[in-house]
């Protein structure tokens, strides 16, 4: 049985394999920015988002599809909540980003990410009564500061010399994006399984991403997935897609909007790593620096507490 937003407050194991999922959706998405950065001016920024969601879509539908058919009382209840929420998440958020890639920097989107879990604390604490405590806020102070080390080398100075560009305006874009998707995926109670849930959110999505798709044929011209990159997007539909999503859907449920938040302060750290592993990038002591920060941060950030908008996550179906 799908579990419901009003249950118990979650056990301790809920809770570690909620932060385990977390840590792999902040993986999941390096690999995503990673990949993102490889492929400009060769897979257009929106054919890559459409695909991966077509591709993501047709992998789930075996189990998702059963699940929708026997949760569907569910979904035509809940249906208008799930347009919101698949419009911010799988519509939006990562169509931005991509298109954000084109024309800006990879440090430039990291500052604004770095802006995700504070955004994300500051709108839970008002519109869904998350207390941000003192060792909480230390948290997230912990994090930025680790995410500020890594993404200006140390150097405080390199705040100064930041050049910003028109990609930076949807970048911000995409911020707002996931920040309000996540609160209204915490305050919004829709009893389906992961499974069905995430199928309804791709087939919602998918909708919202066509009409730029076909503005973007209509000037680079049709550039379907092919055998030479094919596996660009079946990676970016399973890891970045199916499975960050599923996670960070439980997640949210399970600590929270906020808390889930600050996990995401662990993409620049696994970016660098898989940028040293792949892309020949360079590993620096400031590196190591902002990585113990982050991991510090959400030590403390991520301590169990009791919510007032508590809830566990869902299950698969």
């Amino acid at each position: 049985m799908p579990a419901t937003m009003n249950d118990a407050t979650p056990s301790r194991n809920r809770i570690l394999l909620a932060c385990a999922g977390l840590t792999g959706t902040a993986f999941f998405w390096a690999t995503n920015a990673v990949l993102g950065r490889a492929t400009v001016g060769e897979i257009p920024p929106i054919s890559l988002a459409f695909w991966r969601w077509v591709t993501a879509l047709i992998i789930l539908a075996p189990i998702g599809i059963p699940a929708v058919i026997r949760q569907w009382p569910s979904v035509k209840r809940h249906w208008r909540a799930m347009v919101v929420l698949a419009t911010l998440s799988v519509g939006l958020f990562n169509t931005l980003l991509y298109v954000a890639a084109q024309t800006t920097t990879a440090l430039n989107i990291a500052l604004m990410n770095a802006s995700l879990p504070i955004a994300l604390g500051l709108a839970a604490h008002f519109t869904l009564g998350e207390r941000l405590d003192p060792i909480r806020g230390l948290g997230i102070a912990l994090g930025f500061f680790g995410i500020l080390t890594i993404i200006t080398e140390a150097d405080p100075m390199r705040l100064l010399r930041l050049e910003f560009v028109p990609g930076d305006l949807v970048m911000l874009g995409a911020v707002a994006s996931w920040s309000t998707f996540s609160v209204v995926l915490r305050r919004q109670a829709v009893p389906l399984s992961a499974a069905a849930f995430l199928t309804v959110q791709i087939a919602f999505g998918i909708p919202v991403v066509a009409p730029f798709y076909i503005a973007e044929i209509s000037q680079v011209g049709l550039q379907l997935p092919n055998p030479a990159n094919f596996w660009i997007f079946l990676t970016v539909a399973v890891g970045p897609g199916l499975l960050a999503y599923t996670f960070w859907n439980n997640g949210v449920r399970t600590i929270g909007a906020s808390r889930a938040a600050l996990f995401l302060y662990l993409i620049p750290v696994f970016a660098a790593i898989l940028g040293y592993i792949f892309l020949g990038e360079r590993l620096a002591a400031f590196h190591a620096v902002g990585g113990v920060f982050i991991l510090a941060g959400l030590l403390l950030a991520s301590r169990r507490q009791r919510s007032p908008a508590g809830g566990p996550g869902q299950g698969i179906d």
